[in-house]
């Protein structure tokens, strides 16, 4: 009997755990994604297995309708902690993340589903441009504070870049405008986004710990908007190399610090924030790579994917391990 009366409490408790569900989790998703695309990739450039491209898209698929129904059950019986995510000045960007998933899955979809594919992303895209809108209109009508201005102030504007990427598999109607609406966007605000971040930092007072790992978002505007340029123009002129040197050059700088990662602060969910930058420049390198062989873009390429798949692998262990642990409010907090 005592048994039987705990087990609805147990029950209840192990709901209310999504309570702490973070937003930062679809940026496993976006991560995932980015991967599997990273290997269909390596596969026409290199001839690698196709089946690591699927069973890693099989996982992203996986990932987001997890994420998704658990974020769904937070919003209903925790909406006041939903609402003050989306009143935070940098939490609230993160909402940008849950759509960019929509408009990256249809790449792994495309294939399997075309008719999915096209309505997660005209879902994702329209959301998108709302999302951007109502965040540039707050920007504009209330003061904002400088410490306020980290990495993921680039997610709702500048994720307007993942609009093109799926659209040549697609099989829609002309989109040519909706492409270089996404384009153009995306990349004017990456001028001044990018500039407040680097002076914040530069003279602001330093990121918490837990938050360092954002700084990858920084390559995001350059090596999405690589793969968003070629996507939309349909080569790679001297602009789209412009986008992939400067991709290459921050890697080197940001990566030197994420460095000293696992010895300042213990792993967070908030981590996940270098899989997407580090899978969308390995996209950047295997596109370059195939547009101007030589040895030098195949190795730069090989170990960009490498590196990041590894990276993923380590995150997604790590992550699992903790939700089994039942450290969900702990790799939130």
């Amino acid at each position: 009997m005592q048994n039987n009366s705990l087990k609805p409490d147990a029950s209840i408790a192990g709901w209310r755990a999504l309570e702490s569900l973070p937003l930062a989790l679809f940026g496993g998703v976006m991560g995932l994604t980015g991967l599997s695309v990273a290997w269909r990739l390596a596969h026409v450039r290199f001839e690698v297995p196709m089946f690591i491209s699927i069973w890693v898209g099989g996982f992203a698929v996986i990932a987001f309708v997890m994420v998704a129904v658990g974020y769904a059950v937070k919003v209903s019986i925790a909406p006041d902690k939903v609402q003050a995510e989306l009143r935070h000045p940098t939490a609230g960007t993160m909402f940008g993340t849950l759509l960019v998933s929509l408009l990256l899955l249809p790449l792994v979809l495309a294939p399997v589903c075309l008719a999915l594919a096209q309505t997660m992303w005209a879902i994702g895209a329209f959301g998108m441009l709302v999302f951007a809108l109502s965040i540039v209109s707050r920007w504009i009508n209330n003061r904002q504070e400088i410490v306020h201005a980290t990495p993921a102030w680039i997610v709702p504007v500048v994720g307007l870049l993942d609009v093109p990427l799926a659209v040549p598999l697609l099989n829609l109607p002309p989109m040519h405008g909706v492409m270089v609406l996404g384009l153009s966007v995306g990349l004017f605000f990456a001028v001044p986004l990018f500039t407040i971040i680097f002076s914040r930092l530069v003279f602001g007072p330093p990121m918490a710990d837990a938050l360092q790992p954002s700084l990858m978002i920084l390559v995001a505007p350059f090596s999405v908007g690589f793969s968003a340029y070629v996507s939309t123009v349909g080569k790679v002129d001297l602009f789209a190399e412009a986008l992939y040197v400067t991709t290459l050059f921050l890697l080197v700088v940001l990566v030197g610090r994420l460095r000293y990662l696992p010895i300042c602060c213990p792993f967070r969910v908030s981590w996940w924030a270098v899989s997407f930058p580090l899978a969308a420049s390995a996209i950047a390198a295997l596109r370059f790579a195939q547009a101007e062989p030589g040895w030098l873009t195949d190795a730069i390429a090989l170990m960009l994917l490498a590196f990041a798949t590894v990276t993923i692998v380590w995150l997604l262990i790590r992550t699992l391990a903790g939700i089994a642990l039942g450290e969900l409010r702990t790799l939130s907090s």
